[in-house]
């Protein structure tokens, strides 16, 4: 998974390098998230043609999780619909008692108390033309510091319906 993850962020700065920023097609949008953690309700908000910030209230077993992201966009592979995005950002939420399935690792208990930690996204968006329909695909890398430090990678699958 490793290598997969280290592949995609290469891969994203030659895309990078290659690609001129953009403007999005739209300048806000609400949607459900779902991901390797947590599934929940998204908002996402451009303060810029290419840059945007993300707002993702998730629910897991057992608790609660709040992220936060700053995030950069940019046309992929020359489509006009097609976005790159990265990003960085943190978390903040609570679990309660319970054992928890680590993305990739085996299960954890833990006792309930407070998750606190740094978050980045890497991923590609398509609006569907003629809709207000977006659907996107992220890798979400983490690092938990209340329950750990520990480092962790989550995929992400997002729909939203966007606003001009």
């Amino acid at each position: 998974m490793r290598k997969t993850a280290l592949l995609l962020i290469i891969a994203a700065f030659v895309m990078l390098l290659q690609q001129k920023a953009s403007a999005q097609d739209y300048r806000g949008a609400v949607g459900l998230k779902f991901g390797g953690y947590e599934n929940g309700i998204s908002g996402k908000y451009f303060m810029k043609p290419n840059t945007a910030i993300e707002g993702i209230l998730g629910i897991r077993s057992h608790g609660v999780v709040l992220t936060g992201l700053y995030e950069i966009h940019q046309t992929a592979f020359d489509v006009a619909e097609l976005k790159f995005y990265y990003g960085a950002g943190a978390h903040l939420g609570a679990v309660g008692d319970g054992y928890y399935k680590r993305y990739g690792g085996d299960d954890e208990y833990y006792k309930s108390g407070l998750l606190l930690g740094a978050d980045g996204v890497i991923g590609l968006e398509y609006l569907i033309p003629q809709s207000p329909i977006a659907i996107s695909l992220d890798l979400n890398p983490r690092v938990e510091l209340a329950r750990g430090p520990f480092f962790d990678l989550a995929p992400g699958l997002g729909i939203k319906y966007t606003f001009k």
